[in-house]
């Protein structure tokens, strides 16, 4: 029987602490069925973000692991970093990728999130595909306010309780949103600029919920290790909103105040045809065909080899 495949990327809240770091992602290295593809942890964010691919049941058991070493660790009342958070383990997205349904992995993040709380007392919301209830669909609705207003707000306001393990959020490890969803693409512009307020107008000006693009989700943020400022997104749906198009938007509206954009950055995994997409814009090649890549049409031909 054919194997089934998700994508994980559990996002920690801890992106300084070396050694919380190794101990959070050492089961990720060594739970067999589990595959590791990537971690990164940024300090400005104070944020881990890992990238795995592998057997629901053995993501499953790494998580869990991981969860506690994270809760045991991470305290969430003096957590600070730029990027918004709820808890030390602060969103589980799973993924279909082969031989499981965007249905299936609807079920296995309720059956997850069942395990999950039971195992490490962290309260669960669940989210996008799995909410239970049609506004915490989005996840920014479930952070509004961050921890330090949802750990009131979780225990007095029915509205605002957890879908798991409520009222109220753990001590220390807040709660955890586990939910499915289709790829996304984290997509970071760094621009030149210490003014931080540059990157909230820019944000503003390209995320849905302003107005700008439909599956694009932004902040802006001060990296202030680097003196410069962020405008730190979320790409939903690629196919909807290419990444050169959204760069260049940004890039438009940054020269109204006279700055320029420095890099970008993909954090973690990030699909093939997102990246070739914008090569080939910026390449303007004609009539582009992602199987033109050899090494993606190789992968193609394995896979319709049933030997």
């Amino acid at each position: 029987m054919a194997k089934r495949l998700i994508e994980c990327v559990p996002n920690f809240s801890e992106g300084r602490r070396k050694d919380v770091i190794e101990s959070i992602v050492a089961p990720f290295k060594a739970t067999k069925g589990c595959y590791l593809f990537d971690y990164r942890a940024d300090e400005d964010h104070n944020r881990l973000v890992v990238s795995l691919v592998g057997e629901p049941e053995a993501i499953g058991d790494a998580l869990v692991e991981a969860a506690l070493t994270a809760r045991d660790a991470i305290d969430m009342n003096a957590h600070q970093g730029g990027h918004p958070r709820i808890g030390a383990v602060d969103v589980i997205p799973f993924t279909p990728i082969s031989n499981i349904t965007m249905e299936e992995c609807v079920t296995l993040s309720h059956d997850f999130g069942r395990r999950y709380q039971a195992e490490t007392a962290i309260p669960v919301y669940f989210y996008e595909e799995a909410a239970l209830r049609p506004e915490r669909q989005r996840l920014e609705v479930i952070r509004k306010g961050q921890y330090e207003v949802l750990k009131d707000e979780a225990r007095t306001n029915p509205d605002r309780h957890p879908d798991l393990g409520g009222p109220g959020l753990h001590p220390t490890a807040g709660a955890t949103v586990i939910g499915a969803r289709k790829f996304l693409v984290a997509f970071n512009v760094n621009l030149a600029t210490k003014d931080v307020n540059v990157a909230k107008e820019i944000a503003n000006a390209v995320r849905a919920s302003k107005g700008g693009f439909c599956h694009v989700k932004g902040i802006g943020l001060a990296l202030e290790e680097r003196g410069l400022v962020q405008v730190s997104m979320n790409i939903v749906d690629y196919e909807k909103n290419a990444l050169y198009r959204v760069l260049e938007t940004i890039r438009m509206e940054a020269a109204r105040w006279g700055v320029s954009v420095v890099e970008t950055e993909i954090y973690g995994m990030v699909p093939a045809a997102a990246v070739l997409d914008s090569a080939a814009y910026y390449m303007q090649v004609a009539g582009f065909d992602p199987k033109q890549v050899i090494e993606l049409k190789l992968l193609e031909m394995m896979g319709d080899d049933d030997r």
